[in-house]
């Protein structure tokens, strides 16, 4: 697949990262060229310098042939104008981040198809939808749900009380139809278990699992369940603002906002929360407001060192879940280290969206995860394909690759050596981005 994307920034050098390591043909245009380089160091990738809606950059960057255009310039004008200018010169689909939810609305998709472009997406209001997320699955670190939650994927850190800890995968512990442990993430390394690997304290585990067996995972992972229903967000973003459209009714917000026209903006728009102009990093502010009475506190400043250093503060105030938005990817690392909550970052949200629309066909769901250098996928499996033609165990996969549930019949079930995948079974495969392009063999 031919790809073109406009705009080098994080996102853009993020999808193309991952895939460039599938081999796809990717030119990036950019007006920015020391970024262009370092990119071109590291990536497999063509690089033009220019704007994205200059006619002529996008003439040298190919889009007369290219199979899919992505704008994620930092400028939604700009996104929109290049993928008019983009289809019109010949690109089949076209993709424009926005910064305006109403674009979204079914009823503008066929006014913006007759412009030329395919799709959009909106990142605030993937973030928004992740946040929700986090705030329902309170033990969770990751969440991810399969065909209307017919499975599950859960990230979720371990502590030293944890029943799972230290049992050696050989050892027949883990050898149950309740879940499967799909990879465990340490600081220093991703591991796809085998037999003689173990879990130890503080490790961040990947489990699949059906909604029945959730308990039981959250249990082994001697994790305690409660209810979020009240919540402090620090920072009055776009974020914050889908967050708020999307809040179940029994949650109750308080939103602190630094800037007081902003405040006033928000408390006319959101009338299910109370905007309060202030300083979150006030700690006096936030005693004030009672921060010792919330159940899960959500950082969303556009300062990621503020939005780590808020939550450290809100765990100290015995908040069991905080959300902090870390939109410096080389900070995720050092955050997960300080073992501040959940981590947010609209970019990789972005990325996973658009990564799937480079996919083939029978990829029905996909997400690019915060902690890890891997994907999850969701395959649609067809008559024929090398994965029904033999016992998990003997089909030879790839390496850092492990199949954890599928479901058949609308019914969730765990995989193990010895089950035998069907056609038109929904599979859940856990993949490190390098093995990504070998496991098209087993599904075509």
């Amino acid at each position: 697949m031919k790809i073109v994307i406009a705009g080098a920034g994080e996102t853009g050098s993020h999808l193309s990262k991952i895939l460039s390591q599938e081999s796809q043909d990717i030119t990036i245009l950019d007006a920015n060229e020391a970024k262009l380089k370092q990119l071109k160091m590291t990536l497999n990738i063509k690089t033009v310098a220019g704007q994205a809606i200059s006619i002529a950059s996008l003439k040298e960057s190919g889009v007369a042939d290219a199979d899919l255009f992505v704008a994620v310039t930092p400028s939604e004008t700009e996104n929109i104008t290049a993928c008019v200018l983009a289809s019109k010169l010949g690109a089949k689909k076209t993709l424009s981040r926005i910064d305006n939810s109403e674009y979204l609305l079914p009823e503008n998709k066929e006014f913006f198809q007759q412009l030329g472009i395919s799709s959009m997406v909106y990142p605030e209001h993937l973030a928004g939808s992740e946040i929700i997320n986090a705030l329902k699955a309170t033990w969770q670190r990751e969440y991810m749900a399969f065909e209307n939650g017919t499975m599950l994927l859960v990230g979720i850190k371990v502590r030293s009380n944890a029943e799972i800890v230290n049992k050696q995968f050989s050892s027949g512990y883990f050898d149950h139809t309740h879940y499967r442990i799909v990879a465990i993430k340490r600081p220093d390394q991703t591991i796809i278990p085998k037999g003689s690997d173990r879990i130890l304290p503080n490790d961040l585990v990947y489990f699949i699992t059906a909604p029945e067996d959730l308990d039981f995972v959250r249990q082994q992972a001697g994790k305690e369940e409660y209810e979020v229903q009240n919540i402090m967000i620090m920072g009055g973003s776009r974020i914050a603002e889908c967050t708020a459209a999307q809040l179940p009714d029994h949650m109750r917000v308080k939103l602190i906002e630094i800037d007081k026209d902003k405040c006033h903006l928000l408390g006319e728009k959101l009338n299910n929360i109370l905007v309060i102009n202030g300083d979150g990093r006030d700690v006096e502010l936030l005693k004030e407001e009672d921060i010792e009475d919330m159940d899960a506190f959500v950082a969303l400043t556009d300062n990621s060192e503020t939005n780590i250093l808020a939550c450290s503060v809100a765990k100290r105030f015995g908040i069991k879940k905080t959300i902090a938005e870390i939109e410096n990817i080389e900070y995720i690392p050092m955050s997960e280290s300080l073992d501040i909550g959940a981590i947010l970052n609209k970019k990789l949200l972005t990325a996973s969206h658009l990564y799937q629309l480079t996919l083939n066909a029978n990829i029905s769901n996909v997400k690019c995860l915060t902690n890890v250098e891997a994907v999850v996928m969701e395959f649609v499996v067809k008559e024929g394909s090398r994965v029904t033609q033999d016992s998990v165990r003997d089909l030879q996969l790839p390496n850092n690759v492990n199949i954890g549930g599928l479901i058949r019949n609308g019914k969730g079930i765990t995989v193990n050596g010895n089950t035998v995948i069907q056609p038109n079974d929904h599979v859940i495969v856990f993949c490190m981005s390098d093995s990504v392009q070998k496991l098209d063999a087993f599904f075509h």
